[in-house]
């Protein structure tokens, strides 16, 4: 009798465990935006895991990631329109490809 109240007693703890951390709430909501789906899907399993996968927070690391990546991007961009200008530049100073050729 005692071995059933521990497992029981585990289960419980574990049960208030999930629902703490929002564990239960958030299957509850993919589990009845599933029950409501129109058209079930061929496969629940990868509805579960698409509908799951939307509903976690991003990882820091990865959003550090998306930031550097955007100010990258602003910084290729800066150096690409400076290039141009300073081939625009150039071209004022420097004679025309075919005079080039001809001397």
């Amino acid at each position: 009798m005692a071995h059933y109240k521990a497992a029981d007693s585990k289960r419980e703890q574990f049960r208030r465990y999930l629902e703490k951390s929002g564990v239960l709430d958030t299957l509850t909501k993919v589990l009845v935006a599933l029950y409501e789906e129109p058209e079930k899907p061929n496969s629940a399993l990868d509805f579960l895991k698409h509908h799951l996968g939307a509903a976690t927070p991003e990882n820091p690391e990865i959003e550090l990631l998306r930031l550097e990546l955007a100010k990258m991007k602003e910084k290729y961009e800066a150096i690409v329109e400076e290039n141009k200008k300073l081939k625009a530049k150039l071209a004022q100073y420097e004679p025309p490809q075919e005079e080039k050729r001809a001397e």
